[in-house]
């Protein structure tokens, strides 16, 4: 289970919104206890895709490892990722599976017409073969 606080949700459906009609891309700063994981923070990240960015989101590897060090610096995890889906749904593509890192939750945020409609959080399995969905709560 993966809990949102308003804050961080907030900024998260704000940076979506911006983004749209591309992807948006961020990381997830927290705390994880066992299975319940609390998102404190939401950072922005650019989306560094060089193809078509409606499609697709790409994080450079020295953003995502810069968040990490934040977490860190305020005592908490990189809990996860999130990116957005311009006008379609909040699933976990192919292309998300095979791009994803087992041990972080990916919250997609699915944006219609530029406004947020749903979200929807995914584990990928170790083998990233397949993706479960993973109970989301926000404010």
């Amino acid at each position: 289970m993966i809990r949102i606080e308003a804050e961080a949700w907030k900024v998260m459906v704000a940076h979506a919104e911006r983004a749209y009609p591309n992807e948006c891309c961020g990381a997830m700063l927290g705390e994880a206890s066992g299975e319940a994981k609390e998102v404190k923070i939401a950072v922005p990240l650019e989306n560094a895709y060089a193809g078509e960015q409606g499609e697709r989101y790409e994080l450079r590897p020295e953003d995502l490892l810069a968040a990490d060090r934040e977490a860190r610096r305020q005592g908490m995890d990189l809990i996860g990722i999130f990116h957005s889906h311009p006008d379609c749904g909040a699933y976990f593509s192919e292309t998300d599976l095979k791009n994803s890192c087992p041990w972080y939750s990916f919250v997609v945020l699915s944006i219609q017409g530029g406004k947020f409609d749903h979200a929807n959080s995914f584990l990928p399995n170790p083998e990233q073969t397949a993706a479960e969905k993973e109970e989301l709560e926000y404010a």
